[in-house]
């Protein structure tokens, strides 16, 4: 076999490797990430790259198909197609971006821009600017600068001085411990409810949820946070029946919820207290394929949730100015970013991962939410159903 062959070989082996360790939901492991631009940079072709990228990109998202099979209760083929699909803009951007004559950082810096915004970034998972949150926790916005500096090192020939400095601060960051901080008087709610949540929203079902939100409340200005769809539908019945509950409380209630329209519905956070409440916010990027079905409209139907990319990026809840992640905004980067611009006092971050059983998919996600908590030290409150 020739010398070449085996260094490409070893370039895409070693590009899966750190997809799935990187991508297992353990926060500290997801540094491994930072390895992708350094194998990229080593490509010796376009095609390679692209075959680095592509096993990177797989691997870090291995648990789509299973996840797809289980949504939809069909085979494995419409999961396979969706996991290639979802992997074909991350390995086009970056097969566009390589090149042999040099300028490499500044081209992949380029990449990883496009992956972290729309149109491209609708499918950024795995971005590696995730593990600054472990390397740099508490540096804010200097420490999104410094992982993107550390990126663009490790595509030069300087990448072995970069690795080092990277290895260093993991190390560090290891030893100072990576827990994320429930803000006082906010409670957060785990539900294992499997697929019924939200597809049940009975009057026993909304009972039994008021229950779980009495038993953990103890004072008044107490926050209890319950995962997405929690409420179903979001209707003036069920909003009578929450006030109702909630009479001399003095507790808010944070839920998950959808509002149905004419073209389609919003994937939505409820607010509701026994004086009042609303719909605080609206998803800027609903789950591609599943939940935001764009050519819809194009082909003249309805359904399907509505994006609102660049709205509603902090909302007011309780006196706090919080920074909303529903579900799929927690694998991306421009949503947190966009948050984060506006300086809220914490981050909630709710899901409902019943379909992702099996998978590592939902403690990646909270991992990826922890991670940028850390990054610009802020509160988190994480609410999933499973």
């Amino acid at each position: 076999m020739r010398p070449d062959r085996i260094k490409i070989g070893i370039l895409i082996f070693a590009a899966a490797a750190v997809g799935w360790a990187g991508w297992n939901g353990n926060v500290l492991l997801l540094p491994l990430s930072v390895a992708f631009p350094a194998l990229w940079s080593l490509a010796n072709s376009r095609r390679t790259a692209a075959a680095v990228s592509a096993a990177y990109f797989l691997s870090a998202s291995r648990g789509l198909p299973q996840g797809v099979v289980q949504f939809y209760a069909s085979d494995i083929l419409p999961g396979l197609l969706l996991w290639l699909s979802a992997s074909s803009v991350f390995v086009f951007v970056h097969t566009v971006f390589w090149s042999r004559h040099g300028r490499l950082p500044l081209r992949y810096l380029a990449a990883a821009g496009l992956m972290a915004v729309p149109p491209f970034g609708i499918l950024g998972w795995a971005h590696p600017l995730t593990a600054a949150g472990v390397l740099f926790p508490g540096w804010r916005w200097l420490g999104l600068v410094a992982m993107t500096v550390g990126l663009a090192g490790l595509t030069t020939s300087r990448r072995p001085a970069a690795a080092v400095a990277v290895a260093g601060a993991w190390l560090w960051s290891a030893a100072s411990g990576t827990g994320s901080t429930l803000p006082p008087a906010w409670h957060a709610v785990d539900l294992h409810l499997g697929a019924s949540l939200g597809r049940t929203s009975d009057l026993a079902r909304h009972r039994d949820l008021a229950a779980t939100v009495q038993a953990i409340a103890g004072m008044p200005g107490d926050v209890v946070v319950l995962p997405e769809s929690s409420f179903g539908f979001w209707t003036i019945t069920v909003q009578r029946f929450w006030q109702r509950q909630l009479i001399g409380t003095g507790v808010t209630v944070v839920a998950g919820a959808a509002v149905a329209g004419e073209d389609g519905y919003d994937n939505v956070l409820v607010a509701i207290s026994e004086s009042e409440s609303s719909v605080i916010y609206r998803e800027r990027m609903p789950v591609p394929g599943s939940m935001w079905q764009p050519w819809q409209r194009l082909l003249g139907g309805r359904g399907g949730a509505r994006a609102h990319f660049f709205a509603n990026p902090v909302v007011g809840v309780a006196g706090a100015r919080a920074a909303p992640l529903i579900c799929y905004e927690q694998l991306i980067v421009w949503p947190i970013l966009q948050s984060m611009l506006h300086d809220p006092d914490l981050i909630i971050a709710i899901g409902n991962g019943w379909w992702t059983s099996g998978t590592s998919i939902v403690p990646i996600q909270r991992a990826s939410a922890i991670a940028w908590a850390r990054l610009f030290a802020k509160p988190i409150v994480l609410s999933f159903n499973t």
